[in-house]
């Protein structure tokens, strides 16, 4: 069953001949216990799809429903506000009261709805207990961390049971090391507690670790969805494969076409390659992933000779970067390469024509 349906959506900026479209045509849907993930660059209406299904922007046109209540038709000419909408959300500042406690920030919205005094204590600390906050109830926001004051803007987004819970790149404030935690924290209590949640995040790892379909939009339209696994693995078209992973591109041509299969030429050698999204053109982007290269000293098939430029150690492998004119490939090693030529082997299935 779907707890959130977005269909044709478009919203503009302004007006008339200055009207600057942002989102042109959008259809979604989220399922019950489902999370999808918004991803896309800056500008590509990811936040502003999020802030119009909460009721922070109002569209131009198309429906969106919470459950079976339609809460935006702008044929109907209706539009509930954002408090009807009944909807948890997560802001990326947070925006927790500074002169409230952790306690009087999550219950704030229960009494709001004027809830019993009792009733309210009671889910507050319900809702505090299941985050790791039970102890924290008395302290004020300056005095918790950036990870406790990210836990606290959840609470008071779950505290009242919301169908849909939205997040707006909920991790962005958190440091490195704090925002691997609280990604594994977050796919946690989202699979515990059973949420359907729509996230904004303009970083894929963060999509691809907690959600479990992702909307990648361009330019104000949805360029690409699918769970992680397909959408990284199996891209359709040159900006999906580039936006979802770390990636070698590079300029070739197309000697010859077979169906699902092409020859290319690159750095002077034929290499066999799989079409994705190619059409009639001869001058194509090649694609490859960096850990999909292959190192090696001995000639191979289906690879190109360069000399090793420089190496960068990342802890558990180094990246290499190999160059010669205007090829150059970057790739994974488990140990420091010595200075040298190298054959970089690129298996086909691997290789991706654009």
């Amino acid at each position: 069953m779907n707890v959130l349906t977005v269909n044709d959506l478009h919203l503009d900026y302004g007006s008339g001949a200055s009207a600057n479209p942002i989102l042109k045509g959008v259809s979604m849907h989220l399922q019950r216990g489902e999370v999808v993930a918004l991803l896309g660059p800056s500008g590509s209406g990811k936040t502003t799809l999020l802030r119009a299904v909460a009721g922070l922007e109002s569209p131009k046109s198309g429906t969106i429903d919470i459950g079976e209540r339609r809460v935006f038709d702008g044929a109907g000419r209706i539009e509930q506000p954002a408090e009807a909408r009944n909807l948890g959300l997560v802001f990326q500042s947070y925006a927790l009261w500074p002169h409230k406690t952790v306690f009087d920030n999550v219950a704030y919205g229960l009494k709001l709805r004027k809830m019993a005094a009792k009733d309210i204590q009671d889910k507050v600390n319900e809702v505090l207990s299941q985050l790791g906050l039970g102890h924290l109830g008395e302290r004020f926001p300056h005095q918790l961390s950036g990870g406790q004051q990210q836990r606290v803007a959840i609470a008071r987004a779950l505290v009242y049971n919301p169908p849909v819970i939205l997040l707006d790149e909920p991790l962005s404030n958190l440091d490195a090391k704090l925002r691997e935690e609280a990604r594994a924290f977050l796919r946690e209590l989202i699979v515990r507690l059973g949420l359907s949640a729509l996230m904004v995040t303009h970083d894929q790892a963060e999509a691809m670790a907690i959600s479990d379909r992702i909307l990648l939009l361009n330019n104000g339209k949805i360029e690409q969805q699918g769970t992680p696994q397909s959408m990284y693995e199996s891209p359709d078209t040159l900006f999906t494969a580039e936006f979802m992973g770390s990636n070698n591109r590079l300029p070739a041509q197309v000697v010859q076409r077979n169906g699902a299969g092409a020859r290319l030429k690159v750095g002077g050698r034929e290499l066999s390659a799989t079409v994705r999204g190619l059409g009639d053109a001869v001058d194509a982007s090649a694609l490859i992933r960096v850990e999909e290269v292959r190192i090696g000293r001995t000639p191979v098939d289906n690879g190109i000779e360069l000399p090793l430029l420089t190496s960068m150690y990342l802890g558990d492998r180094w990246e290499c970067l190999f160059k010669s004119g205007e090829a150059h490939l970057r790739a994974y090693s488990k140990q420091r390469l010595d200075p040298g030529q190298y054959w970089l082997e690129m298996p086909a299935e691997k290789l991706w024509v654009f």
